[in-house]
């Protein structure tokens, strides 16, 4: 089971890059993710702050007209990393190994980034409502799937 929560932490990942490692490093910093290593740096107070504010960062720049698509190249890449570290983490917290937790992760960051991308344009054109709604909706279904993967590792 520990390996499907890695890919979808990873999946949570490619619908808000920065949602999964800010859950994660909360997770580890209230103990709900045991992590030691190198990867527990994701629950420090620096960290989880950095990523705090990264994440709420870019749910307001996802509404911009201007933002890129997450399947272009630069937001694919952060969604492949951030997929692959969380996913790490999410292993290692299960007793897994940080590797086949990173693939699994960086699977599922791929697979999140394109299916949300898919699944949100077709949502916009097939019931005629603005973008804005269907982004809040994957927001919150981001921030709830990320923690709740986090809560049961």
């Amino acid at each position: 089971m520990t390996l499907v929560f890695a890919f979808l932490i990873g999946f949570f990942a490619g619908l808000r890059s920065l949602t999964a490692p800010a859950a994660t490093g909360w997770a580890v910093r209230l103990g709900w993710l045991r992590l030691e290593g190198p990867l527990s740096f994701i629950g420090s107070v620096p960290a989880i702050i950095i990523l705090t504010l990264l994440a709420i960062a870019e749910l307001v720049v996802d509404k911009l007209p201007g933002t890129s698509k997450r399947t272009a190249a630069p937001g694919l890449i952060g969604r492949i990393l951030t997929g692959g570290l969380t996913g790490a983490c999410v292993a290692v917290g299960g007793s897994q190994s940080p590797l086949i937790g990173a693939a699994f992760g960086v699977l599922g960051g791929v697979a999140g980034a394109f299916f949300g991308y898919q699944v949100r344009l077709r949502v916009v054109k097939s019931l005629g409502i603005r973008d804005l709604y269907v982004a809040l909706v994957e927001d919150v279904v981001a921030i709830a799937g990320c923690l709740w993967i986090v809560s049961r590792t």
